[in-house]
């Protein structure tokens, strides 16, 4: 089972007839995943962050993290870890540009990004993505997520599954929950990153690009990978509201996708069932 795959690797690891040399040979034949952090005044939520990717059972991960020149201590937080294998700190463009920067100097065949403010929902979560890259043979994989309260620890105030998602669904307003989303590195490299005049929804941008136009091959992962923090760059206002549904209905239209702001809209119904009830369904 995939969840059993760190204890045996632990394990082989550990072995009294396991030398130096036939652990590095271990760790070289799992393909590396690399795992991109930006961050900009994060100190009150970076540790947990950290600690969550530092605590995955998946043993080659490179974990590079991107920090706009935060003014508060976000950089001495990230210097405790020693698992954090590039730390970048310098004045930035924003999220997105931040991003960019990640996934100009990443390594490893697997690239997923994790919020500042979230964590994987237990430290099998990369071992069981790896697995499903390896058992479909796809480019891209993607699972469900769920927001928490920031006034309640542990408490689900809404829960976003992928599970539905198909390209059609780009024109309503409908993604991959953006934290789940896995991508070979190789499809960066052929069709781009970010777009970062997008203020918001870039990573929209970025998927429909991906997913509808070049039709990059796809795999649901039944899985809740990430606890999110309720707010975000995306729900923090109605200005911000509105900025993402502009910004929705100029990627559809760049890229080929009838949609207007009506439509998109639509897309508020299913989240008022979700905040209704935001246990897994």
């Amino acid at each position: 089972m995939i969840h059993l795959w760190g204890a045996f690797l632990e394990k082989e690891l550990s072995s009294s007839y396991t030398n130096d040399k036939e652990k590095v040979k271990i760790y070289k034949e799992y393909m590396k995943v690399t795992l991109i952090t930006v961050a900009y005044n994060s100190a009150k939520t970076i540790r947990k962050t950290l600690e969550s990717i530092a605590s995955q059972d998946y043993p080659n991960i490179e974990h590079i993290v991107i920090d706009g020149a935060s003014k508060d201590n976000t950089v001495e937080i990230v210097n405790e870890f020693e698992h954090v294998h590039r730390f970048i700190s310098e004045p930035d463009k924003g999220m997105w540009d931040g991003l960019n920067k990640g996934l100009a100097i990443a390594e490893g065949e697997i690239i997923g990004m994790l919020n500042s403010d979230d964590v994987y929902a237990d430290n099998t979560i990369i071992s069981q993505v790896v697995a499903a890259f390896d058992q479909h043979k796809v480019d891209t994989i993607y699972g469900d997520i769920q927001f928490v309260s920031n006034k309640e620890p542990g408490k689900v105030v809404r829960y976003y599954s992928s599970k539905k998602f198909h390209p059609g669904r780009f024109r309503y307003g409908y993604m991959p929950a953006h934290p789940s989303f896995f991508v070979k590195r190789a499809v960066y490299e052929k069709y781009g990153h970010f777009k970062p005049d997008y203020k918001i929804a870039a990573d929209y941008d970025l998927m429909i690009r991906f997913l509808k136009v070049h039709q990059v091959s796809y795999q649901y992962l039944d899985l809740m990978m990430v606890n999110m923090l309720i707010g975000g760059m995306s729900n923090d206002s109605l200005k911000s509201v509105y900025i993402l549904n502009k910004e929705i209905v100029r990627t559809c239209r760049e890229n080929g996708i009838y949609t207007n702001l009506f439509i998109v809209s639509l897309k508020y119904f299913r989240k008022v069932f979700e905040l209704i009830n935001p246990a897994r369904p």
